[in-house]
Formats: structure tokens, sequence, C-alpha cells
């Protein structure tokens, strides 16, 4: 009998490790905000503590909401997917009518009155919980076209289009991105996902070709250098500051890229900053975090007999490593230019509180009882 208890109570445990990572994580990410936002801050907005303070707010509603996922039954997710689902893509049509902020160009935000939220971090949630609901409820059609594929091909779609009519590329791609994988993951044909990757990358290609400051943005992420000044200089300056990091880095504070030299320091860019001050130390103690994160987040997904827990955890753990995966690999000069927070360590509200949702939703899953 004590056997069987010991059993359960292992089953309804929260998975320390993966809770551990995510906090270090978020309060390495509260000192890198405060030393790569600080000048700015002061600038800007008179208070050096301007946007610290923000993300420490955002960090507190992160694990309130890391705590509520916790105490809130499953049920009350999966039973409202759809609402999830259409919620967020009413709130990524909003952003072209009066209620979107425009700012460089395109409509990313959406201005609620006391806050704004950007849909994109919601819009991968939604599509999230609809696929693992969509592919647990249709495995044995899943290997059809017009039933298993076409509908979360089409509804994916609807989402891309409302992103690039923002105009948001990276953001469209990232969905297709993750639709993909998880299609992958639930057993789609591999000739639907073949398709459909040639004909995402031809579109994707035709819209680089025929938008210029698309195909300047391809240009400099192939001959940055060359384009120091203009079209390639956020990412000669990001090079830079990875590059002066060394092993231990310049010392927290210390970096200088921050000094208006690198733009969006304190989000897009925060991971150069990260490696100037911190070095591949710091680098290092980022992805170890990442890496516990994404193994202990896999592994609570994979053990799950119900196969609804079982995509949705994995769709979360994808949305967390994609966002990572990305954002470095801008930082880098892996992949053209594009605007990507780090989880739990870039500034942001709408993006940190998608990231608390995530792991809270994987722990919850992970409690087995509950």
């Amino acid at each position: 009998m004590s056997a069987i208890h010991a059993g359960k109570d292992r089953r309804d445990a929260l998975d320390l490790p993966l809770l551990l990572a995510v906090l270090v994580l978020m309060a390495l990410g509260l000192l890198m905000v405060l030393s790569s936002s600080g000048v700015m801050a002061e600038k800007i907005r008179g208070d050096a503590l301007y946007f610290f303070k923000k993300q420490a707010v955002y960090s507190i509603v992160g694990l309130l909401l890391i705590w509520t996922v916790l105490h809130l039954p499953r049920a009350f997710f999966y039973r409202t997917v759809y609402i999830w689902f259409f919620g967020s893509i009413l709130l990524l049509g909003l952003t072209l009518t009066s209620l979107g902020i425009t700012a460089g160009g395109a409509s990313r935000w959406l201005d609620l009155g006391l806050i704004s939220i950007q849909p994109l971090e919601a819009a991968k949630i939604g599509l999230v919980l609809y696929l693992g609901y969509f592919f647990s409820q249709k495995q044995d059609k899943l290997k059809t076209f017009s039933v298993g594929f076409l509908p979360p091909l089409l509804f994916t779609g609807i989402m891309a289009c409302l992103l690039l009519l923002q105009p948001d590329f990276g953001g469209a791609i990232f969905l297709i991105l993750l639709f993909l994988l998880l299609s992958l993951v639930a057993g789609t044909r591999l000739v639907y996902l073949a398709c459909s990757v040639i004909l995402s990358a031809s579109l994707a290609g035709i819209m680089i070709v025929q938008a210029p400051y698309r195909l300047k943005r391809w240009l400099a992420f192939l001959h940055p250098f060359e384009n120091a000044q203009t079209s390639g200089y956020q990412l000669v300056q990001s090079l830079y500051a990875l590059g002066s990091g060394n092993f231990l880095g310049q010392g927290l504070g210390a970096g200088k890229q921050k000094l208006f030299f690198l733009p969006e320091a304190h989000n897009d860019f925060i991971l150069a900053v990260l490696g100037e001050e911190l070095g591949f130390a710091g680098i290092s103690l980022v992805f170890a975090c990442l890496s516990v994160i994404l193994y202990k987040s896999f592994c609570i997904s994979l053990r799950q007999q119900d196969l609804q827990d079982r995509l949705t955890g994995v769709g979360l753990a994808l949305v967390i490593l994609l966002g990572a995966f990305l954002h470095a690999a801008v930082v880098l000069g892996s992949v053209p230019p594009k605007g990507l927070p780090f989880p739990f360590v870039s500034y942001g509200g709408s993006n940190l509180l998608a990231m608390s949702f995530s792991v809270g939703m994987i722990l919850k899953i992970g409690r087995q009882g509950s």
C-alpha cells in the first residue's frame, strides 16, 4: 500500500530541476535587462531602472501564472481549446485595426488601454493547444489529406496570413515551423510535409524577392561586413559583442555595444550583450538551463499515455526551443535578422508570460494525478 502511495506522490510531484532552470533563466534575464537597458532607459525615460522594474513585474506575474496553471484542472484548457485558438486569431486580426500599434512600419502590437500585448505570443499557445487536440482526436484519419492534414494546414495558413499582413514575416515562419514539427511528431505522412515545405519555401522566396527590405535583410545576412553601416549594421555589432566576450566576458555592466551601438540590446540582441559581458561561461549557463528545460519537458511529454497530453507538451516545448534557437541564430548571423526574444531572458511581458504558461502547462502535464 505504501508503494502505491509513493508512486502516486512521484507522479504528482513537481519537476524541480525544470522549475529551477526556469528560475535561473528568469533571474539572469533580470540582471541582463538591468545591464543592457540602463543607459537607454535613462536617456529616453529619465529612469535607468525603467525597463528593469517592468521586467521584474512581468517576472512576478509569470511566476503567478505558472502557479495558477498548476492549480487549474487540465480539462479547463482542453475543453476550451477552440476558445484559445480562435481568440488568438481574433487578436491577430485586431492588430490590423485602429487598436494596432504601428512601429517600424509594422503593426504587431495591440493597445488594450492599460497594457499592450503582442498577439503572436498568444497565437503560438493557441496553435499548440489546437494541434494537440486535433491530432489526438484524428489519429485514425491522420493519413488522409482532406481530414487529417488539410484543416490544421488551413488554420495555420490563416494565422500566417494575418501575420504577413502586419507584416511579420518571421512570425509567420515561426508558426509554420511549429505546425510542421508537431505534424511530424503526430505521425502525418511525410509526403504531405515535404510538399508543404516546398510550397512554403517557394512562397517565402517570392516574398523576399518582391519586398526590397526583406531582400536587403537577406543580403545583409549573407555579407554583413560589406554593408556594415547600413543593412548589416545590427549583425556586425552583434558579432563584435560576442567576439569581445572571450571566456569570462568584460564583466557585468561593462559591455560597450549596448551604448547605442547595438539596437534593441535588451530584447532582440540580449544574447549578444550577455556574451560580451559574461563571455562563454555566461552563454554556457544559459544553454545549460535551456537544455535542462527542454530535456525535462520532452521527458515529461513523451512518458504520457494520453496522446493529447503528449502532443501538447511536445508542442509547448517546441515553442521554447524555436524561440531560443532562432534568437541565437540571428545573433550569430546564421539566419537573416529578425526581432525574436530569447525565452525568459529578453525584455518583454508578452513573451515572458507565454513562456511561463508553457512551462506551467508542461509541469501540469507532468503531475499525472491532476
